[in-house]
Parts: structure tokens; sequence; C-alpha cells
């Protein structure tokens, strides 16, 4: 792999669930809040892509890490800025919420 080339996963939603269901990810949303407030996934937490481009060294992420945004444009982007943070390993979640409403999963409502 090339230095200019990202190290991130790409998942779609059958290998992200158990990722998530382990527990040992962080979830982050990388939506508007107003998205995030029609629904998001249970435990995850907020962090608008435009903070992380604006100021990424001043955010923590854990070191196992999983974006998600609408579909997985949003948070593919957001995986690149952490690879180039250093975490470790990152996950970007191709389909997103779009997926996760499809196939009936459980949503918390609001911020």
């Amino acid at each position: 792999m090339s230095e200019t080339e990202t190290s991130f996963r790409d998942l779609k939603l059958d290998e992200i669930k158990p990722l998530i269901d382990s527990g040992e990810y962080d979830v982050v949303d990388v939506r508007e809040g107003w998205e995030r407030e029609r629904g998001h996934i249970p435990g995850s937490r907020h962090v608008v892509l435009s903070r992380i481009l604006a100021n990424p060294t001043n955010l923590q992420f854990n070191d196992r890490t999983i974006f998600v945004c609408e579909v997985g444009e949003r948070s593919a982007v957001a995986s690149e800025m952490a690879v180039a943070l250093g975490v470790n390993d990152v996950v970007n979640f191709r389909g997103g919420h779009k997926a996760w409403r499809e196939a009936g999963l459980p949503l918390e409502k609001g911020l």
C-alpha cells in the first residue's frame, strides 16, 4: 500500500453489526444535528464532519472507531482523517444509517 492510500476498512451492515454489538468500537456519527435527531445508532456519539475537518487534532478517537453517516460518503472522509491522525483500527460503515433503517434495526431519537 502506498502512502497516499487509506488503510481503513469499508464494511457493509452484515460485517459492521457484529463489531457494533461487540461494544469494542466507538461509533461516531458524522451527520448534521438535524439528521441525527431523526434517529441514530444507539450508543453512538455525535461529531459533525465539518468539526473533524476544521480542527482534527483537537479531537480524540479511540483506537477502534467506526464512522457512520447516511450512506457512507461523509464517514469515508472522516475515516481518512482518523487514519491520518494515527487511529489504528478505523472502519467506515458503507451504507450507513440508510442501511441500518432499512434493516429495521433500533434507533435512538434526539441528539
